[in-house]
């Protein structure tokens, strides 16, 4: 194994780390944030660039650890020519933005917040061009959507910001759940969810039954990301980020990972009609849409916003031809619309940093105040307007030809060069208008601030890409062609047709289209005022509105709905949960034609059975009498938990036995704190009618579950346990097999619970932070509460209790106890402790921040997993080996020690957490005023 062999994670994860590393730096220096994002991007480009020459040479470098292998989930990473040119453009376009921001955030805001939600950004762009699998893609597609709602709304005081940011996470994240059904549907038709296979299955998948559906959802992900028409309206709404973050999310990231997944899904789901229509339909409406509308924005980031949408309903366009040139010129103005773009939204964050304005009716003659701006600006205008010898016009006549070779052949495709033709005459108008308007025109009107030259360094990343839109425009066969044509092949998985990079190709039709384009466009511009007048008049008519109005009427719907059903009452919600499970069991005994009972022989009531279930009965009416007296009821509610463990006891569960014990013991604790603030009595329910609907549902229910289980448990049937009895020793080398289970067969279920667990302590020590509330006035404080007897008794039982504890941890893996129950063994003896001496004695000798105890155990259970992924094994893949100590003899020493050490940790800090929190609240003094 070299020692490349694991960098595209770190490439991948680096960015992640990095963002707990700014955020924490930047309380120490405020610029230590923007070098650790730039270091940190720095070092993934340089893990990276080492395996461009394999790249380049035709290989296709995929590293892959199993996850959950049965379920199709690897953890995978993918790296070729798309994926490296994506990687490159985000990382690169990456870092400039991040020196750009260093210098355009003001002293107010936080860098340490920026730029770890930066970072975060850029490790889930990442994920999705690296991830070969595509479960793994949908999570970080989704992260992307996460990350760019906190980028969004990162001027939280701003109402448009958290206006944008929301609208931005509802349409993207509906686009997720549409990928996530496309993707299984994929893994589904093809039997893999690894790419490699997808991309291999062409055929297979364009043949099936289910191709359309499946279409259908990945398109919806690409349209809502993309900001492909109708879901075009969020993007223009985004633009209350701050500059920078347009900048990365308009040209590298974001809005460009739908563009990513039609490009990467082409030789799988493309060349139907299906796809030209929806792709293609898609595509033209967007470009139309998007470049009409740009032209009538005064906002600068409002232009460019809508210029955007327009330029990725071109590349959409494109692959909706469905040709492999079509494929290429897709790929070329990915590029250069990301140059271009980014540069542009520089230019336009520096004019507003200077200024303090972005509306070009007040920016005018800039040039004599901004010299250089302006020149970066005329440059990257132009190239977006696809002026010769700029990059963009390489592309766009690209485009035109396709557009043109597209129409041949088809009775009213001649529409098409038609349209796009049109769409280059706004193209040219709104770049001319972001050029003439901001630094021509006359002089600058009531601007808040005198325009000056921004620093240096806040110019140099808007220098590199002009640079590389002159370079690619006047040298593409030496700047551009070698990763265009890697990134083609990879994009076709095939070998890509023949094209041509040069500047000059003769008079042709797409030469003319462009002279058209040019020439109407100025003119367009020119004559612009009348057609603005007219715009404005039916702005008022936007899709936002529409947005606006199926939110609301959704909302009023669900208010409707949850007035209907919800009522605000737990137990109204309870009800209605009660009678649909009863209405459904219902029409299963309906419809069942077998007999309701089998044939199997039940097992003989014995008395201490009987004397049992009678307890648990009479405790459950008398819950029932009492629970107005609510201690009592507590108390008797007990006993049901304490039978409970004795009948897993005599059903030989010793495990489920010792887990439900130790839980009781917590849970009562738990309530007794809490009934602290509680009345002493419930309030009486009045009106018959809810205490007979009560009545009716807890007796239909107790017919039903009871009906349910004889039918079980009357028929034979296969039981799972014997295949774990089997495999318990040779599989997980414990003969515990519930131990076993947990911490092996099903160690990522108990991860997740743990997980669970630990943001449920957490979340009750935050919400129990700093409240002030009063106890209920029939309770006040013994002046004895803690007597000395108890006290002395609880100290001296300590190191016992915890005694047991280990001793019950140890044997966990052979012999009934674990990690689980250990660590509520533990979680009583501290918490009797704390009850026994009181909270401040308690802490002042017990120095152990249990959110620290928390941390630890997740990190100790997760990186128990991520081991065995580095020696080549699934996910939580135990191992075992029995050894000999002198003295002691054969030992057995099991990886799975170390999860349950996870699990013990997580368990002990959770319980304490919340209990002491909640006992620390019981004792705070009380507030005779009751504020």
């Amino acid at each position: 194994m070299n020692l490349l062999a694991f960098n595209l994670p770190i490439v991948v994860l680096l960015p992640f780390i990095a963002a707990a590393a700014a955020a924490y730096s930047a309380k120490f220096n405020r610029l230590a944030a923007a070098w650790v994002s730039g270091i940190a991007t720095i070092i993934s480009l340089a893990l990276l660039i080492p395996a461009a020459a394999a790249v380049f040479g035709g290989e296709t470098i995929i590293q892959s650890w199993n996850w959950l292998h049965q379920a199709g989930l690897q953890f995978a990473f993918r790296l070729d020519g798309l994926a490296m040119l994506f990687s490159f453009l985000i990382l690169i376009i990456g870092l400039l933005v991040i020196i750009y921001a260093r210098w355009y955030l003001a002293a107010k805001d936080s860098m340490g917040r920026f730029f770890a939600y930066l970072m975060m950004f850029m490790g889930s762009m990442l994920g999705i061009v690296m991830s070969e699998n595509l479960i793994q893609l949908v999570v970080f597609w989704e992260l992307t959507s996460i990350t760019s709602f906190l980028l969004i709304s990162y001027w939280q005081h701003r109402k448009d910001a958290r206006e944008g940011a929301r609208m931005a996470l509802a349409i993207t994240g509906a686009g997720g759940l549409a990928l996530l059904g496309g993707v299984i549907l994929l893994g589904h038709i093809v039997g893999s969810y690894q790419l490699s296979d997808v991309l291999a299955s062409g055929d297979l998948i364009r043949n099936h039954e289910l191709y359309l559906p499946t279409l259908i959802l990945i398109l919806l992900a690409v349209f809502t990301k993309s900001a492909q028409f109708p879901f075009h309206f969020w993007l223009p709404h985004a633009m209350a980020a701050p500059t920078p973050v347009s900048a990365y999310l308009h040209s590298a990231t974001m809005v460009k990972a739908g563009i990513f997944l039609l490009a990467r899904f082409f030789p799988a789901l493309s060349g139907t009609d299906a796809w030209m229509w929806l792709v293609g339909g898609a595509g033209m409406a967007t470009l139309l849409i998007g470049a009409y509308t740009a032209l009538f924005k005064h906002d600068l980031k409002g232009l460019l916003a809508y210029s955007t949408i327009s330029h990725l309903g071109l590349i959409t366009l494109l692959f909706g031809f469905s040709s492999q040139f079509a494929t290429v010129a897709a790929i070329f103005h990915i590029i250069n619309h990301a140059t271009f773009k980014a540069s542009l939204f520089m230019v336009a964050g520096i004019i507003d940093h200077e200024t303090g304005s972005r509306d070009m009716r007040k920016l005018n003659g800039l040039l004599k105040y901004m010299p250089h701006t302006a020149a970066l600006a005329i440059i990257a205008s132009l190239a977006m307007a696809g002026v010769p010898l700029l990059n963009g016009f390489l592309s766009k006549e690209m485009f035109f030809a396709e557009a043109v070779s597209f129409s041949q052949g088809n009775s009213f495709a001649w529409i098409i060069p038609v349209l796009v033709t049109i769409a280059g005459v706004f193209s040219v108008a709104y770049s001319l208008r972001f050029v003439h308007d901001v630094f021509f025109n006359g002089e600058p009107i009531d601007l808040p601030r005198t325009p000056h030259e921004p620093p240096r360094f806040m110019k140099i990343p808007v220098d590199l890409l002009v640079i590389v839109c002159l370079a690619v425009g006047i040298l593409p066969m030496y700047t551009v062609a070698p990763i265009l044509d890697i990134a083609v092949t990879a994009s076709l998985q095939s070998t890509p047709p023949e094209y041509s990079l040069a500047l000059w190709h003769g008079v042709n039709l797409p030469l003319i289209m462009s002279a058209i384009a040019l020439g109407v466009g100025a003119l367009v511009y020119f004559r612009r005022k009348p057609l603005i007048a007219n715009y404005e008049r039916h702005e008022h008519i936007n899709a936002k509105q529409y947005f606006q109005k199926i939110l609301a009427a959704v909302i009023r719907f669900s208010e409707w709905l949850s007035a209907r059903f919800d009522k605000g009452s737990l137990q109204n919600a309870a009800a209605w949960t009660l009678f649909a499970t009863l209405v459904i069991s219902a029409s299963g005994f309906i419809s069942f034609n077998s007999p309701l009972l089998g044939d199997r022989t039940l097992l003989p009531m014995e008395p201490v059975s009987i004397i049992a279930a009678a307890v648990i009965i009479v405790a459950s009416i008398l819950t029932l009498a009492w629970h107005r007296q609510r201690l009592q009821s507590l108390i008797v509610i007990g006993v049901v938990g304490l039978i409970t463990s004795l009948v897993f006891v005599k059903f030989s569960a010793p495990d489920l036995a010792l887990t439900q014990l130790s839980v009781e013991v917590v849970t009562i604790v738990l309530l007794l704190l809490a009934l602290y603030f509680l009345p002493q009595t419930t309030p009486k329910e009045t009106g018959m009618s809810r205490l007979g609907r009560d009545a009716l549902l807890a007796i239909a229910s107790g017919i039903g579950v009871f009906l349910f289980t004889l039918m079980v448990l009357s028929r034979d049937f296969s039981s799972i346990s014997e295949y774990f009895l089997a495999n318990s020793v040779p599989g997980g080398g414990g003969t515990n097999v519930v131990n076993v289970i947990l911490v092996d067969f099903r160690g990522f279920d108990t991860l997740g619970e743990i997980i669970v667990l630990a943001l449920a302590g957490l979340g009750i020590y935050a919400m129990l932070q700093g409240l002030n509330i009063n106890p209920h006035s029939r309770f006040r404080l013994n002046a004895d509460a803690h007597p000395v007897i108890l006290q002395t008794f609880s100290r001296l039982m300590l190191p016992l209790m915890l005694l047991v504890a280990v001793f019950i941890f140890l044997r966990g893996h052979n012999l009934p106890g674990g990690g689980f129950i250990a660590g509520l063994i533990a979680s009583v003896a501290l918490i009797v402790v704390y009850l026994s001496n009181g909270i401040e004695w308690t802490q002042s000798r017990l120095r152990v921040d249990m959110h620290m105890v928390i941390g630890f155990g997740l990190l100790i259970a997760t990186t128990t997993g991520l081991a065995a992924m580095l020696v080549g094994y699934p996910f939580l893949t135990s191992a075992f080996s029995h050894i000999h100590w002198p003295v002691v003899g054969d030992f057995e020493l099991a990886s799975a020690i170390a999860f349950d050490l996870g699990v013990f940790l997580v368990v002990v800090g959770s319980s304490v957490i919340s209990l002491v929190q909640l006992g620390q609240l019981s004792h705070k003094p009380e507030n005779p005023e009751g504020v």
